[in-house]
């Protein structure tokens, strides 16, 4: 272990400069667990990008911003930290360039989080992260449903011939039984694609996916009411990649992808899901060197806020 003096920094050979500069909404730090619902954890990783880096600096761009929330969520009537226990875990420990250690950590320290029964909130980092916080909650959970809002599949067998990167981490999900795929459904696909059959390789894969035009066909009504149906009442994960957003609201990412939904869409269906069992959630790929106005890295907050405010809900409504 290293010998920190208390009265000297971190040393950025063991902590990367950009980690651990803020909280959540001004939420306490916290490095004890025990008795809490909620831990807003951030994962700083972006080496797993295939074309524009930066979504390192996204937990501290979506923490810098989220001061501007309030605790109170007037859509849902409920005041988030009148109903919830829980605070800023700070940043993982990631190890910039290396995907593997960094998978290893963010395993680790996961695994504490879900394993004191505290849901997790993370603030990513590209989306290749999420596969090391899937194999946390699977240890404890079994294999969850994956509710994922994205422009991209991200299930490419290999990137640049690696299976491990940004665009591969729900193949490896589901090869490593991390989730259901019976019971898990893909959000909001679109764009040009090199493999014209990539939707329906989601279907071979035994996932449920609905593009973004389809989407637009069948109305937000009955998009709700599918996600519900195929998740049902099982434990489940709610993954949400910004460039789900379009681009006009959220530019700051590092692939984005136009014909996306507005602001007001995407938040009125993270409320439209409110009654799923959700175990844990992520916000990925914001980028803040991209963005314009904090735009992006404020989106990202308000739909971190929104997903806190299922869980008040879930508790309020349990008592």
């Amino acid at each position: 272990m290293e010998n920190i003096n208390a009265n000297q920094p971190a040393s950025a050979s063991s902590s990367p400069r950009f980690v651990n500069m803020g909280t959540f909404m001004r939420m306490p730090r916290i490095d004890k667990l025990e008795g809490l619902d909620f831990a807003i954890v951030g994962i700083p990783f972006d080496t797993a990008s295939s074309f524009r880096t930066g979504a390192r600096f996204g937990p501290n761009g979506i923490r810098n911003i989220s001061v501007m929330m309030k605790p109170n969520n007037v859509i849902m009537e409920i005041n988030i930290l009148d109903e919830l226990k829980g605070g800023d875990y700070g940043d993982i420990n990631i190890v910039p360039g290396y995907i593997l250690p960094s998978y290893e950590k963010i395993e680790e320290e996961m695994t504490k989080i879900v394993n004191a029964d505290v849901t997790p909130i993370a603030l990513g980092g590209d989306h290749s992260i999420t596969l090391a916080e899937l194999r946390a909650i699977a240890k404890k959970h079994g294999p969850v449903a994956l509710v994922h809002f994205d422009s991209h599949a991200d299930i490419n067998e290999e990137v640049f011939g690696e299976k491990y990167n940004h665009g591969t981490p729900f193949r490896r999900a589901i090869e490593e039984g991390l989730i259901d795929p019976s019971h898990s459904i893909q959000i909001g696909m679109r764009g040009s694609l090199y493999d014209p059959n990539e939707h329906k390789m989601a279907a071979e894969l035994g996932l449920k996916l609905i593009p973004a035009h389809k989407i637009r066909e069948m109305g937000f009504e009955e998009l709700l009411k599918q996600i519900k149906e195929r998740v049902g009442d099982k434990k489940a994960f709610l993954t949400f990649d910004i460039d789900f957003v379009d681009p006009a609201y959220a530019p700051g990412t590092g692939t984005p992808e136009v014909a996306g939904f507005t602001s007001l869409e995407t938040l009125n269906l993270i409320r439209g899901i409110k009654e799923l069992n959700f175990v844990g959630f992520d916000i990925v790929e914001v980028a803040p060197p991209y963005d314009f106005g904090e735009i992006t890295s404020y989106m990202a907050a308000n739909i971190a806020f929104e997903f806190l405010s299922i869980l008040a809900l879930k508790k309020k409504n349990s008592r």
